[in-house]
């Protein structure tokens, strides 16, 4: 499956979003991190948000909603022109019916696992998704480091999806850098989110530094 690199604009500098945006145009798609202080404990950004960021950027924008009541707004990012939309499983009441409704709207649905939830949960609901996001550091906030534990968790995600002869992107978020990212590919991984790294140094480089080291593992 195809390498994605995903800056998360979490880490950017917020006074500067157009030229951060600019910065990473060699990317595959921007990662929209829709935190509500209630999911998790921290806020950040909202439907107007998302809808600029749309309309700033040619690239995909992979909105990834760590809000309570998913049912409820996950549709309105899809309406917003997101091109992913993915939301906690742990946050969602009718994950089904949600997807459904996000597809409608011409946007690819995607389900989020928190580190401690197993990817068993989504043994009968898979085939739903068209991505699986494993969060790899607590949600909430940037910069922290991955946790070892999601590596295996990667690997029986793959086998899942393998068996059910599916094409599900497995996407990983948190404390990526060009010292762990093969070991996330070789897990298993195709879309890798990286925030703190691409935006503490020059973006162009450091998604190229990225890139090449995936691309070499694949």
């Amino acid at each position: 499956m195809k390498i994605k690199i995903y800056p998360s604009v979490l880490n950017c500098d917020q006074m500067h979003f157009a030229d951060q945006l600019n910065a990473i145009d060699s990317a595959d798609g921007v990662h929209l991190d829709i935190m509500d202080n209630h999911f998790v404990p921290n806020l950040t950004w909202g439907l107007p948000t998302a809808q600029a960021v749309v309309k700033s950027t040619t690239l995909p924008v992979d909105a990834h909603l760590m809000i309570d009541n998913p049912d409820r707004w996950a549709p309105e990012y899809a309406k917003a022109g997101c091109s992913i939309v993915s939301f906690h499983f742990e946050a969602a009441k009718a994950p089904l019916r949600t997807a459904e409704a996000i597809r409608e709207l011409g946007a690819k649905p995607g389900i989020a696992l928190n580190p401690a939830t197993p990817v068993s949960v989504l043994a009968d609901i898979l085939p739903r998704f068209d991505q699986v996001l494993l969060m790899s550091v607590e949600p909430g906030f940037g910069g922290q480091g991955f946790i070892p534990e999601v590596y295996p968790k990667i690997k029986r995600l793959r086998k899942m999806i393998e068996e059910a002869r599916l094409s599900t992107d497995i996407e990983v978020d948190g404390g990526i850098s060009d010292k762990n990212i093969a070991k996330v590919v070789e897990a298993g991984a195709n879309v890798i989110v990286a925030g703190s790294f691409v935006f503490k140094r020059e973006p162009a480089r450091a998604i190229a530094k990225l890139r090449e080291i995936a691309v070499g593992v694949r």
